[in-house]
């Protein structure tokens, strides 16, 4: 099989490697589609994400959809042909996090495209059983493959508690923003306003159900959020971008005991926060950490919604494209939204 291995900062290689059998409880999947998912990009451009560093060669991809090409032993209910989404997660189950419904919190999780664990970004794979989401007969392998990045604005939506009506900010309207929106107007909320840089991602936002994008580079997002609000701030603000000094201007358009949520990934491990404005204003600040078994009502959502969801999947690259693709992503080149690998 082919296997696109990260050697360096900015620089794939194409590798061919023998595939293993599926082992007990495994399913062996001919992976179709991969997206290329911000943290991705970090590890891409910038040597690891977070704190975790990379271990080169690597494989990235953690956004999959596929088709099943063997069972393992063991394995019942699958069978050569099935299609799906596949989860990225690998949790122990024993701990007290897993034992207690918090799997994503794993105190020995293991997550494929991170540290030493390999990624999507080949050819097949072989994963556990409950990492398979079968999909709808008429839901397409493409439409699969957003199922991990709508896990998380899903997975967010655990903490932001949306009421009917409510109003929120969305800073960043990259793939999981534009989920993050879309998800919101689904749960019921009132206007929304998403702060993003670039136009084509402002009209996506908009596509997606975003009442009013905001340009940061044009006006200051949180002073026009306080402006639109005669000066009250929204009652919810989601970072999904986690650039410069966004977390203190999510804390600026939010509301007196408002809510807000970090999303997105910062490259720093430390970021300046203005305390006194969190402490005056009594916020409540939740970080969202990837997602919690959301995935089959991402697989819902997206069948029942296929054409609000539709416009997010911009471009498509064969995986020997791979330095392209991410050359692309990171330069955000020609409209780019989601952009999937094929195997």
């Amino acid at each position: 099989m082919q296997v696109a291995e990260l050697t360096g900062l900015r620089h794939f290689e194409i590798a061919d490697r023998t595939p293993a059998e599926p082992g007990p409880g495994e399913l062996q999947v001919r992976v179709t589609a991969i997206g290329i998912c911000g943290s991705d990009m970090h590890a891409y451009g910038e040597g690891g994400v977070g704190e975790t560093p990379c271990h080169y060669p690597m494989v990235l991809g953690h956004e999959p959809s596929g088709v099943v090409m063997k069972t393992g032993p063991g394995v019942s209910g699958f069978s050569p042909g099935d299609r799906g989404s596949l989860e990225p997660a690998l949790y122990c189950y024993h701990c007290q996090f897993c034992r207690s419904g918090h799997h994503n919190i794993c105190a020995n999780l293991r997550f494929m495209s991170a540290g030493l664990e390999p990624g999507y970004f080949r050819e097949c794979v072989n994963i556990p059983v409950q990492n398979f989401l079968p999909i709808p007969a008429d839901m397409s392998l493409e439409q699969a493959a957003l199922v991990e990045p709508m896990s998380i604005a899903l997975h967010s939506m655990v903490f932001a508690q949306v009421k009917l009506g409510e109003s929120a900010v969305v800073f960043g309207a990259g793939p999981i923003g534009l989920l993050t929106i879309a998800v919101l107007k689904l749960s019921g909320a009132g206007r929304v306003w998403a702060v993003e840089p670039l136009a084509h991602r402002r009209e996506l936002a908009k596509l997606m159900g975003a009442d009013a994008v905001i340009d940061p580079y044009a006006v200051d997002p949180a002073a026009q959020v306080l402006q639109d609000t005669g000066r009250r701030g929204a009652d919810l603000v989601i970072d999904c971008a986690s650039k410069e000094d966004m977390i203190n201007q999510c804390v600026r358009a939010v509301v007196h005991g408002g809510r807000v949520l970090l999303t997105g990934i910062p490259v720093e491990v430390q970021i300046p926060v203005n305390i006194h404005q969190f402490r005056t204003k009594e916020v409540a600040i939740f970080n969202v950490r990837r997602s919690n078994h959301e995935g089959h009502l991402g697989v819902e959502l997206i069948h029942r919604h296929s054409k609000l969801f539709a416009p997010i999947v911009t471009h498509n690259r064969p995986l020997e494209k791979i330095n392209e693709a991410f050359e692309l992503n990171e330069k955000y080149q020609d409209g780019v939204g989601k952009l999937l690998l094929r195997p």
